[in-house]
């Protein structure tokens, strides 16, 4: 009999799953906050519907959300522990990201303070690149992320279970984090787009545009800090 109770609890309905339910559900509650926490990721979604517009936005969310699959991808293969031990190497590439949004958001406050004309084409020339350059912006943006690492290095290593498989496992964490990140990023970059329709306004459209670039900048002290 006492073999038997063991053998119950040693294949108990919770262990054929992925996933511990009671970590699972932990980790829910963890990356809820997590998400919509405003971060270099939310500042820059914010940033990129006020100055793009909606399509954009959502182009720069998708980006950023495959860039964190590629990190999942990445933590399946072991390069997350690599990067873990290397931190040197993320630190380049998160101050190149850093960089990055600076120019981007001096760009938009160079752009702000021209005149009416040149500012209203200089707008005309951001909307009409926008499938070339909101994905490439949100990726470059998410891949330089210090949160990224200090998620993998920090936040999901006591979810992980070592008695399951890892990479059942990685892809249900991933399924929950990507999931909530499409839908809080893409409410903070609506949020932004919807003050786009008053770019008609001169006043409106320069304070805009030093809003834009202040917002891309702070992102990416938010970056140095964190690197």
């Amino acid at each position: 009999m006492g073999v038997g109770r063991d053998q119950t609890k040693a294949y108990s309905p919770a262990m054929v799953l992925p996933v511990d339910p009671a970590r699972y559900s932990a980790f829910l509650a963890a990356m809820f906050v997590m998400a919509i926490t405003p971060g270099p990721a939310n500042l820059f979604a914010i940033a990129t519907g006020m100055e793009k517009g909606k399509g954009a936005a959502l182009l720069g969310v998708v980006g950023m959300n495959t860039a964190s699959l590629v990190w999942f991808v990445a933590a399946a293969l072991g390069l997350g522990a690599l990067i873990a031990a290397f931190p040197q190497a993320f630190h380049v590439l998160a101050m190149a990201g850093a960089a990055y949004l600076v120019w981007l958001g001096i760009k938009s406050i160079i752009s702000a303070l021209k005149p009416a004309g040149a500012e209203g084409s200089a707008l005309a020339a951001v909307r009409t690149s926008t499938g070339r350059s909101a994905f490439r912006d949100g990726f470059t943006v998410q891949i330089a992320n210090p949160k990224i690492l200090v998620f993998f290095a920090g936040v999901l290593p006591p979810f992980i279970d070592i008695h399951r498989p890892l990479v059942p496992q990685l892809i249900m964490f991933a399924c929950a984090t990507i999931g909530m990140d499409l839908i809080s990023m893409s409410a903070y970059g609506l949020g932004g787009a919807a003050l786009a329709t008053r770019m008609n306004e001169p006043a409106f459209r320069k304070g805009f545009g030093l809003l834009v670039g202040a917002l891309l900048i702070g992102a990416a002290c938010l970056i140095v800090l964190r690197g």
